[in-house]
């Protein structure tokens, strides 16, 4: 099994190292880029991580693939629709009670204006200063591939 390595470069990983029994959750999550920034949002209180910031998304429902739940999640949070999406990244995590697998997209056309839809926290942040917010460690280890986008928008 491989996984990304901290400046985006594939690593390997033992499969003994690996959960076998935990459930895999699959995530999906969105660079929207404009001007040189990126957009994040901040983790509501009463949930888990609250107060950390992360790249807009979610959870895919079972039965439901990756590319329409992200469509879904914006929608949902932001109130957006995603117009033209790019793979760009992913992470996979062994988490306490499960193993988490984040896919994460880039996405420079969508219609509509983001709104926390949830009453969660946005901010536009250029890729200089995405370091200094905390974030969840999945997100944290997407940010050199987020930076690179950024830099060639």
């Amino acid at each position: 099994m491989a996984q990304l390595d901290a400046s985006g470069r594939l690593k390997k990983v033992a499969v003994s190292d690996m959960q076998r029994e935990s459930p895999t959750v699959l995530v999906v999550a969105a660079a929207l880029c404009r001007d040189g920034h990126v957009l994040i949002a901040q983790r509501r209180e009463g949930t888990a991580m609250a107060g950390l910031w992360e790249f807009p998304g979610g959870k895919v429902d079972m039965g439901e693939i990756p590319e329409a739940a992200l469509v879904r999640e914006l929608q949902e949070e932001l109130a957006i629709t995603v117009t033209d999406t790019v793979p760009l990244a992913f992470d996979s995590k062994k988490c306490d009670s499960f193993h988490l697998l984040l896919l994460l997209w880039s996405c420079v056309s969508w219609d509509g204006e983001p709104s926390g839809m949830e009453g969660q926290n946005l901010k536009w942040v250029r890729a200089d200063d995405l370091d200094s917010y905390e974030m969840p460690d999945a997100d944290r280890a997407l940010l050199p591939q987020v930076c690179a986008f950024l830099a060639k928008e």
